[in-house]
């Protein structure tokens, strides 16, 4: 007598993901709740202490950092754009190139692998320090070798001004996330068959349709998953930029990250610091929505 396959009671699996649960409700769900109620008073300096006189103000701190006279949210959210869109453009086409490189084998792939991913491991800290030193006035390696090539006809102060400090901030952030960019897509590659592009070999397919009619349509899941980790992740970038420039000069690399962090720990008011951190939250979180949205589309497709 065959006797079926007993199910799995629907309590077990609830029992699994309690661990999972809990941890995230004690450390991120508090936080963001404890967040979220903080910007909606007027704690600072004054009133850190005093919690009888941390009043309920609504909406105003985020008021006053849409408009306010001295606040500087916007220029923060345009300088985070610019951050966020240059350094996915030329991390994904760098990334891209040398994924299609590396899925070929050759003698030396795997070492030459290996190498592009330093930049992935280094700490991002030890990587700000890194390109601050390289970008340096006097003895940064970037001015003497545009000078040596006659690009530059003197050094440059990279960092102190405006319009530099905030290619160097790009050029360090791409190429600290060319080697997340490549293995995603050399993951995506390696699950084409090869038979594939044999047939489109024998039908006299050219390199640049097998390109665009084939493998990009094919790896089109881990492509959308790259730009979305990306962004998300470009988009939240402190570190980096604060080692290397602390949103300076002048708030030229000012980003949502270092102005939230700004006003909490540097000028003590901890309730705009909250509201400009959860604007932080809020577009990465419709940045999410938009991922899970264009997934679920092209699976119903």
């Amino acid at each position: 007598m065959r006797h079926g396959k007993k199910k799995t009671p629907a309590y077990l699996g609830v029992i699994f993901a309690l661990p999972a649960l809990i941890y995230m409700m004690v450390l991120i769900g508090y936080p963001m709740v404890k967040n979220l109620v903080l910007s909606f008073k007027n704690v600072d300096v004054y009133t850190f202490a005093d919690t009888a006189s941390q009043s309920f103000v609504g909406l105003q701190n985020y008021v006053d950092l849409f408009s306010g006279a001295d606040s500087i949210l916007m220029k923060s959210i345009g300088n985070t754009l610019i951050f966020t869109l240059a350094s996915i453009l030329f991390q994904f086409v760098i990334g891209f190139g040398l994924a299609l490189l590396f899925n070929k084998k050759f003698p030396g792939c795997s070492f030459f692998r290996g190498v592009t991913m330093i930049s992935w491991l280094l700490p991002v800290t030890v990587a700000g320090l890194l390109f601050k030193f390289m970008f340096q006035l006097n003895g940064g390696i970037i001015n003497q070798f545009l000078t040596s090539v006659g690009i530059l006809d003197k050094p440059i102060e990279w960092l102190l001004n405006g319009n530099t400090a905030m290619v160097a901030i790009v050029v360090a952030n791409i190429w600290i996330g060319i080697p997340f960019n490549m293995m995603l897509i050399l993951t995506g590659l390696t699950t084409i068959p090869t038979e594939i592009y044999e047939s489109a070999s024998l039908d006299g397919a050219s390199k640049r349709q097998t390109l665009f009619h084939i493998t990009v349509p094919m790896i089109k899941p881990a492509i959308m998953s790259v730009l979305t980790l990306g962004f998300v992740y470009t988009f939240k970038v402190f570190d980096l930029v604060w080692v290397m420039t602390k949103g300076g000069p002048v708030n030229a690399t000012e980003l949502v990250s270092t102005y939230a962090y700004r006003l909490s720990f540097e000028e003590f008011q901890f309730s705009k610091g909250a509201a400009a951190s959860n604007i932080l939250f809020l577009i990465l979180l419709f940045v999410g929505f938009f991922y899970i949205r264009t997934i679920d589309d092209d699976e119903v497709m």
